[in-house]
């Protein structure tokens, strides 16, 4: 990739924005651009260039291990501290633009040190469109701070991105509601399922970036000024809210499959009570069917000139006043015999 990387640098009165390659930044990240008046965000958006990404850190004197773990999914979160700088990855996600059913994941990484905050990623989808915006025009108070703050904004960028995976499956579960109660749709408890393993997903990438906080704050390194640490805490604050809005989430999801099953139930109940009173009708008219229809010759009524109408009339009337009495005992009612497809 031509420009692999994307260079904010700035302080209170300044930034520049710069877009290069990353052989560029490797070699002359140091020398051209890191000072210590001013913050240098350096955003590594293609990190397949094995060779340079090690350049550049070893520059940085960042320890081998940290390296490798660039490229190592981590599956237990932990800050790294060193004495000129942090270490951490958490997970970045991104609702697909046409499949939604799942949401991208892309790990970052993050190195904090007293001056700079590098974030490594493959793919550059505007995860931290406003950390840029606050930058370029100095909104609130990104610009006054250092990279620590920096490295606040960036997390906080990323939550705003699990807020928004919940609000789009709160926006799916409500149309999944909708469709509940205005028909049967087998497609339903899929869809239910689907939302739910979204949200199990989520709650498990959410963890390790609500403990990565929990160290952030409490951590006594000196690249987070002891000022800034109640920001880090309002982050593991808003990590725990995010779980919560997570679980409830799901409680709702389970409800909504709980009432599918209910209405599936009570829809085969009203099929059955339905067939049963049916079936009550026609036992008493089947049973004088059966009589009659037996061969003997010594039945009186066969003789009868007018029998057959007399039998067929009273098996009406037997139906008529069976359908009446079911009616008055509140047996049988429009919703009964009325099964919605």
């Amino acid at each position: 990739m031509k420009n692999a990387c994307e260079l904010y640098k700035y302080n209170n009165c300044f930034y520049l924005i710069k877009n290069d390659s990353l052989d560029y930044f490797a070699c002359d990240f140091l020398d051209a651009e890191l000072d210590e008046d001013h913050v240098c965000w350096l955003n590594i958006h293609d990190t397949t260039d094995h060779i340079a990404i090690k350049q550049l850190c070893t520059k940085l004197h960042i320890d081998k291990l940290s390296i490798e773990n660039i490229y190592v999914q981590q599956r237990r979160p932990k800050v790294e501290e060193y004495p000129n700088y942090i270490y951490f990855s958490v997970t970045l996600t991104d609702l697909r633009a046409k499949d939604r059913d799942m949401f991208d994941e892309n790990q970052i990484t993050f190195f904090l040190g007293s001056s700079y905050l590098i974030t490594m990623q493959n793919g550059m989808k505007g995860y931290f469109d406003d950390v840029r915006d606050r930058i370029e025009f100095s909104k609130g108070k990104i610009r006054r701070h250092k990279s620590d703050f920096l490295l606040y904004r960036c997390m906080e960028a990323i939550l705003d991105n699990y807020y928004r995976i919940i609000d789009d499956v709160a926006e799916n579960s409500s149309k999944i509601e909708d469709r509940l109660h205005q028909h049967e749709d087998k497609s339903l408890l899929h869809d239910i399922e689907t939302q739910k393993r979204k949200l199990i997903k989520l709650r498990s990438i959410s963890r390790p970036i609500r403990d990565i906080t929990e160290q952030l704050y409490s951590s006594e390194t000196d690249l987070i000024f002891k000022s800034n640490t109640r920001y880090f805490k309002t982050l593991n604050s808003n990590c725990n809210n995010l779980i919560t809005e997570i679980d409830s989430q799901i409680q709702i999801l389970d409800g909504l499959a709980n009432f599918y099953y209910a209405a599936q139930g009570q829809r085969m109940n009203e099929i059955m009570k339905v067939l049963t009173i049916v079936s009550a009708i026609f036992i008493p008219l089947t049973f004088i069917a059966g009589v009659y229809g037996m061969n003997f010759e010594n039945m009186p009524e066969l003789k009868m000139r007018n029998a057959y109408f007399v039998i067929i009339g009273l098996m009406i009337s037997l139906g008529i006043i069976l359908f009446a009495y079911f009616i008055k005992k509140g047996w049988l009612r429009k919703s009964d015999y009325h099964i919605d497809q």
